[in-house]
């Protein structure tokens, strides 16, 4: 969830403490994202394989006590029907994790991450001071942060939700996790992250904050939230975290081998493409607009190297298939692209 740039900058400006947990963050991340990368989408155990007495569209969540260890899975806080637990971190995993696969069922008819009842598994206190989240292509691992710049990792709904929708990318389109491909990786996740959050409090599009992430930095930090869909490169611009680095329009494409050629970057032009058209369209944005990028994140078409320009163009596509081509769907979809310099027809 954090991206490493963010990482380096605490390394580069932070205190011994900071640094040191910077890098340890940064040392782990990457095999992390690996593991996302190689697990396979379907096959094998308890992964999406439904028993014959376990009906579709039921939660079976559980959550995990790590103790402060990296030795996954820990023992078991909490389980599916169990009452809270007191421990924050546990029972926001649990009620989070709930929310997430109520918003895929509810909005998406999408039975869990797999769309076949995949369990969903959460890890929290993971490591020391831990300043991440990560899904691992099986489960949610959740760090506490260090309290210096970052609270607990469970604390944000969109955080939680961000993670799982990259459990759907790797079962649907499986997107390269490189350039443009891994750019959109990262946007999809993005708006799944904030329709889950908009989706939970009732808002509309012009009620919602488009932030991913509000809540993570502690008051010692100068920003809002990682990521902002609204107005990519404002989420925050602090001494010790850098300034935020995310361009809203191709005329600022960022070209670059770090972070992997920058998906944590480059996926602010996409966001800020989807925020446009949420808002000309009005109303619940997981509704009209959510409903056209979830059916293009399913797409059987949407290959694994696909970049912005043909993804926008599936997006219209979706429109045509879900509205027809001659309304104002359609002029929203292409206006929003056509807003961040992208032509999707």
């Amino acid at each position: 969830m954090l991206p490493p740039y963010v990482l380096r900058e605490i390394a580069r400006n932070g205190s011994p403490a900071q640094r040191d947990a910077a890098m340890h963050a940064l040392a782990s991340d990457g095999t992390f994202r690996s593991l996302r990368q190689v697990t396979p989408p379907s096959g094998a155990p308890g992964m999406g394989i439904r028993g014959a007495l376990d009906p579709e569209g039921r939660k079976r969540r559980t959550i995990y006590d790590v103790g402060n260890t990296q030795n996954l899975p820990g023992r078991v806080a909490r389980a599916e029907g169990g009452g809270p637990t007191g421990d924050a971190a546990v029972d926001e995993a649990y009620d989070d994790l709930g929310a997430t696969y109520d918003f895929f069922r509810e909005a998406y008819d999408r039975d869990s991450i797999d769309d076949a009842g995949m369990p969903l598994d959460g890890h929290v206190h993971f490591g020391v001071n831990y300043t991440n989240a990560f899904w691992d292509g099986q489960r949610m691992v959740f760090g506490d942060g260090d309290g210096e710049l970052f609270n607990r990792f469970t604390i944000s709904l969109d955080v939680i939700g961000h993670e799982l929708a990259h459990g759907v990318t790797q079962y649907e389109s499986g997107l390269d996790y490189m350039g443009q491909p891994g750019a959109l990786n990262e946007h999809l996740s993005d708006v799944y992250g904030s329709l889950v959050k908009q989706y939970r409090l009732g808002q509309t599009a012009e009620e919602a904050d488009w932030t991913v992430g509000a809540g993570l930095f502690t008051e010692k930090v100068n920003g809002v939230a990682l990521r902002s869909l609204s107005r990519p490169g404002t989420a925050f611009d602090d001494p010790i975290l850098g300034k935020d680095p995310q361009p809203a329009h191709m005329d600022d494409f960022v070209s670059t081998f770090e972070d992997n050629g920058g998906v944590h970057i480059n996926s602010g032009i996409p966001n800020r493409a989807f925020y446009l058209a949420a808002t000309a369209l009005g109303g619940n944005a997981w509704e009209v607009a959510g409903r056209i990028w979830n059916a293009t994140a399913i797409d059987p078409t949407l290959k694994p190297d696909t970049g912005f320009r043909r993804f926008a163009r599936l997006t219209a596509r979706a429109v045509a298939s879900l509205y027809g081509s001659g309304g104002p769907e359609l002029r929203a979809v292409r206006e929003a692209w056509g807003g961040v310099g992208i032509d999707p027809t």
